[in-house]
């Protein structure tokens, strides 16, 4: 089993934001996860990659529960297990190259670091990323100088300078607009095929996670409600994982990604279940 979470929970007061969530990957696979505002995805992902602790359960990569990890072994599992934001996290008034290199930190001295002193072989594996994702252009532009697709690419590229194992996404596409969107998922996907490296991503619309995954995963108040693959997304299970007053029509979780454009962004907007 290459990655087992079982029964894990994360409580906030009295409420259960991940509710015993159990789930194993056996082979590398680029799984979504979908389901309204608050239903516990982002936190899901999150314990995984030691941002937020658990309440309960395990996760256990390799054979190796990565929630016992400490100190310098905790740090080495976030380098493994790669993460990506809906907001970018960059450094706005850094270079897009020095941005993708943060990806280096954790295996970099403090003084380096502090003076942007990076190994010539670094620099370079950071332009050959950029290029990979089609913004090696882009290197020495100020990362807000950029547009949210590209940032967003950026970010991709510094997660890829950590060589991970697992790529977590939350909600990469969620700010962006549809054609921006299709590029940054085309280049994940692109990544879990070329690379073989485990990717789940936090997915807004039903349509994005038919197209680009392998396996989805519905969440509903922290709980696993759907557990299968693209093609078992009927509009009753959508019901079942964002609920009966669920603002969404067959037509419009049908769409897909590459037919739109000007034309296409009513029915994306409608898919897009909050």
């Amino acid at each position: 089993m290459l990655l087992h979470v079982q029964n894990l929970s994360r409580m906030f007061g009295t409420k259960a934001a991940v509710d015993t969530v159990t789930f194993g990957v056996e082979k590398s696979a680029f799984i979504g996860v979908i389901g309204r505002s608050g239903a516990g995805k982002s936190t899901l992902l999150r314990i995984i990659n030691r941002l937020t602790d658990a309440s309960s359960g395990e996760v256990v990569f390799e054979g190796q529960n990565v929630l016992s990890l400490q100190g310098a072994d905790k740090r080495a599992w976030q380098g493994a297990c790669a993460m990506i934001f809906q907001q970018f996290n960059l450094v706005p008034r850094a270079d897009v190259v020095a941005n993708v290199l943060h990806g280096t930190l954790a295996k970099r001295s403090t003084i380096g670091t502090m003076f942007g002193f990076w190994p010539d072989d670094d620099v370079l594996r950071a332009l050959a990323i950029l290029d990979r994702l089609g913004i090696a252009e882009q290197a020495m532009k100020r990362a807000e100088a950029l547009s949210g697709g590209q940032q967003q690419r950026v970010a991709i590229a510094r997660a890829l300078m950590q060589d991970p194992k697992v790529i977590l996404a939350d909600e990469p596409i969620a700010s962006l607009d549809p054609m921006n969107a299709q590029v940054v998922m085309d280049s994940l996907r692109r990544i879990h095929d070329e690379d073989g490296r485990l990717v789940i991503a936090n997915l807004h619309t039903l349509d994005t996670a038919r197209r680009y995954c392998d396996r989805v995963i519905g969440m509903r108040d922290g709980r696993v409600v759907f557990d299968g693959t693209p093609d078992q997304l009927t509009a009753g299970v959508a019901r079942d994982i964002y609920g009966a007053d669920a603002s969404f029509n067959e037509a419009a979780t049908s769409t897909s990604i590459d037919q739109l454009g000007s034309d296409g962004d009513d029915a994306f907007a409608k898919s897009m279940l909050v």
